[in-house]
């Protein structure tokens, strides 16, 4: 029993081990997100360098000058306790014999008690124990005032002793000493007068010899404070911390702003969107920026719409050599010859046809849009499945997505036509990541040779080298696809499986 209770007891048990996993995990995910932002905002890291270079500095000038602070704060306390000791030591010396001991105890302030004492100098610790005690009093009480509804002597009154001051602290470092202004302030003293420096340089005293053989007492204390930290330095350190952080804000802010607009500009301009000009301002740098992308933007604009218009020409004059040749193959006696000229012909003008289609694909400028991803592509399936192809659908949650969806529906409609069409069946699912999303089709078919995978994407390009058009359409399925998936910022890649063929149009997220 003894040995399973010491076992239950250093086990920790299944909550605790559960609780401490949490623990960890939250420290990991919390360090990760940090780790993210410092990455991925240039805001945060321009504002935490600055933070740090102020930090640093301030740092550095507090250690360097604290020393010296301290140093000039003590000398600035002894001179002005030896002026004041001298100047109470002449008023005392020409006073009445009566009055001069309640002039130098109302001489007193917070910071220093001034006394007289019969005999000469005394040891040094009976003259610690005796300024420790008249610390102990309040000044009220010194000089007979007393606090209202408070008795003389309550415990409640307050001294500029803390707690933990006791004798034993004032004897601490406790010794003679001369005067820490080189002795000026002392010249109007007496030859037998002695200083006093004790509890850790934060107390100081000034032992005056009087004429008729008594002594002037003085003693000062206050607390120093041991560090920085318990200084109003810290706290003004940290004020000037929150203003540098609130103009930095700004100014990262600033700097940021036309960049994200930048990134959202390319990112469109790379989806194939025809967005407005950026605004040219800002500083010079941001400002040459966006001039340059403005430009790069209007030159490919202008570059895709000669090649278009290029291109849409040439289909539409060929045919009219088409239609002169098809007239003069009808006079052609030889049956045999005539068919395959017209067949010829008539490649050559579903080409023609081929190439317009693609070209009105490029120069329609559909709307871009937020869709359901999921219901398009099961849309388009259903619609195919009724026309006689054998396409599945694996189901899946609403997924919005921005994009132009009659383009991306004639992209998924030809990967699986042609899976559906050389496999027999295609099978389309929907795969979601945090960057993107893949509209994968996959098919049991033959498949494509691994060197083949690239260049079927050639205009025109097929495997199946008869040319007929009742096995195969113009080779243009796949460039039109590749074209509509790039348009968005994505791409289509093929993917060898066994058996048969998966193809994936990877879109941007």
């Amino acid at each position: 029993m003894t040995v399973a209770a010491d076992r239950s007891q250093k086990r920790p048990s299944r909550t605790h081990r559960r609780f401490g996993a949490v623990g960890r995990w939250f420290v990991v995910a919390r360090r990760w997100r940090i780790a993210q932002w410092w990455h991925k905002s240039l805001a945060i890291q321009l504002l935490a360098s600055m933070l740090l270079a102020f930090f640093a500095s301030q740092a550095i000038s507090l250690v360097i000058s604290w020393d010296g602070y301290k140093s000039a704060v003590q000398t600035a306390v002894r001179t002005e306790l030896h002026s004041r000791a001298a100047a109470v030591a002449r008023l005392v010396e020409v006073a009445p014999p009566e009055l001069k001991g309640d002039l130098a105890r109302v001489s007193s302030t917070d910071y220093s008690r001034f006394w007289i004492s019969d005999g000469a100098t005394p040891d040094l610790d009976g003259w610690l124990d005796e300024a420790f005690a008249r610390f102990r009093v309040p000044l009220h009480d010194l000089f007979g005032i007393r606090v209202e509804n408070t008795p003389v002597g309550a415990p409640g009154v307050k001294t500029i002793l803390s707690p933990e001051a006791t004798v034993a602290k004032f004897l601490q470092g406790a010794r003679w000493s001369t005067p820490a202004a080189g002795g000026a302030e002392g010249a109007d003293f007496p030859a037998r007068a002695r200083y006093v420096d004790y509890a850790d340089m934060d107390g100081a005293g000034v032992l005056v010899p009087l004429s008729d053989g008594r002594t002037l007492n003085v003693a000062f204390y206050k607390h120093l404070a041991p560090s920085i930290w318990a200084t109003p330095l810290p706290l003004t350190v940290a004020l000037t911390a929150g203003l540098v952080a609130l103009v930095g804000a700004f100014t990262a802010r600033r700097i940021a702003r036309p960049l994200r607009q930048l990134t959202t500009a390319a990112e469109s301009l790379g989806r194939g969107e025809a967005g407005p000009p950026l605004c040219e301002t800002g500083p010079d740098d941001i400002r040459r920026t966006a001039e340059a992308f403005n430009r790069m933007q209007e030159r490919l604009h202008r570059f895709v719409e000669d090649r278009t218009r290029m291109l849409a020409a040439i289909s539409h004059d060929l045919r009219t050599p088409l239609t002169t040749l098809r007239l003069r193959a009808e006079l052609v006696e030889d049956q045999n010859l005539q068919g395959r000229m017209l067949s010829t012909i008539d490649e050559m003008q579903a080409m023609a046809d081929a190439t317009l289609a693609l070209i009105r694909q490029e120069t329609t400028a559909e709307a871009t849009r937020t869709i359901d991803l999921c219901a398009l592509i099961g849309s388009t399936c259903e619609d195919l499945a009724e026309l006689g192809y054998d396409v599945t659908f694996e189901a899946c949650d609403r997924l919005p997505y921005r994009c132009r969806p009659d383009g991306l529906r004639r992209a998924v409609r030809n990967l699986v036509e042609n899976a559906a069409r050389y496999a027999g069946k295609a099978h389309v699912r929907l795969v979601a990541a945090r960057t993107s999303v893949e509209i994968v089709v996959d098919d049991d078919g033959p498949g494509i040779p691994a060197d083949k995978l690239d260049e079927v994407f050639a205009p025109f390009y097929r495997l199946e080298g008869s040319r007929s058009r009742e096995t195969g359409g113009a080779g243009l399925g796949l460039s039109i696809a590749r074209a509509i998936a790039r348009q968005h910022g994505g791409d289509i890649t093929l993917r060898p499986r066994s058996p048969g063929l998966s193809a994936a149009v990877t879109l941007p997220v």
